[in-house]
């Protein structure tokens, strides 16, 4: 695997072994739905944002394994265990790092098969754009997890 990509996997792998941790940090199960004054998402809405995303546009898009993606439902489930956003991490996880040994630099210096963000990027660019979108995401639900925790 060529240099690049193999940092990208891991940068990826850190963040979502980080997305594991702060779940299994939330002391009740309960405590990961809450909705905080002033926010409008739970760590747990969070998460699974985090995961229909990763898992549509590196899963389904490059990877082509058939993962359907239900945005409303990232944000309209309010009830899963700790245990269940786990299985769905590691869920993620295996479909970031199966696509990404599977990318190679014809793939990543062609356009991405959609546009997004309103015009055509490089497969390259629109995947560092989604670990920084993992990153920003992350930082939220660690804050959520400590003001209600």
């Amino acid at each position: 695997m060529p240099v690049h990509l193999q940092s990208l996997n891991d940068l990826y792998v850190r963040e979502l072994i980080r997305l594991e941790e702060e779940i299994k940090e939330y002391i009740h199960d309960a405590d990961v739905w809450k909705i905080l004054p002033g926010t409008s998402n739970s760590g747990g809405n969070l998460c699974l944002h985090l995961c229909g995303n990763l898992r549509y546009f590196f899963g389904a898009v490059l990877g082509g394994d058939g993962y359907v993606r239900d945005r409303d439902a990232e944000f309209g489930i309010k009830d899963l265990s700790r245990e269940d956003l786990l299985k769905i991490i590691n869920e993620t996880r295996s479909s970031v790092q199966n696509t990404i040994k599977n990318l190679s630099e014809d793939i990543m210096a062609k356009e991405y098969p959609l546009v997004i963000l309103g015009k055509p990027h490089i497969t390259e660019f629109f995947l560092m754009h989604l670990l920084s979108h993992l990153s920003y995401h992350l930082g939220q639900l660690n804050y959520h997890r400590r003001m209600v925790s």
